[in-house]
């Protein structure tokens, strides 16, 4: 069985509780899954959960190089040169990382934020498609930042071949 769960902003990608904060357990009544992979706490969107270990394990490494697409909102606008040096990929404390697809996009239409992000009146925001095969710990947040442009929403839209499309924040879907 494989949950593709649209996992909402300040929730945890576990089951176990941490302190007073949102976990899986509040939005996911189905025993014996578990994530394959992770998605922070500050991020939102699309979460992948299964009750099968090998399926797991295919999706949440790297070396099956299943393509993990984010919409991120950048504060700022970022030119081309800017965008293609996450095209060659960029030098992160932790190593160089993979050369990643990226373009500008129009705002998609997303679920409202709660709470919403921190908006400046004389600093506009940009978003952005941005398509990566790994996946570090606040990787696509130190891209952003690496090159000038700070995240302030970061959505996974996909990974691989499941999409959040017609999945409500919150909500999931079950694959048998």
């Amino acid at each position: 069985m494989l949950i593709l769960f649209n996992k909402p902003f300040q929730v945890l990608s576990q089951f176990s509780p941490e302190g007073d904060k949102a976990t899986l357990k509040d939005y996911i009544d189905i025993a014996a899954v578990y994530p394959a992979g992770r998605l922070d706490y500050d991020s939102e969107g699309l979460l992948l959960l299964t009750d099968d270990g090998r399926l797991q394990a295919r999706i949440a490494d790297p070396r099956y190089g299943k393509d993990k697409e984010y919409w991120v909102q950048v504060e700022g606008e970022p030119a081309e040169a800017d965008l293609d040096r996450l095209r060659r990929g960029v030098t992160l404390k932790d190593g160089p990382t993979r050369p990643a697809q990226v373009e500008i996009i129009a705002e998609p239409e997303l679920w409202p934020r709660d709470p919403p992000i921190r908006v400046r009146r004389h600093i506009p925001t940009t978003w952005l498609r941005l398509v990566i095969r790994e996946g570090r710990n606040r990787q696509v947040r130190r891209m952003t930042a690496d090159i000038g442009f700070p995240t302030l929403r970061l959505v996974r839209w996909r990974i691989g071949e499941w999409t959040l499309k017609d999945i409500a924040c919150g909500a999931y879907r079950k694959i048998p």
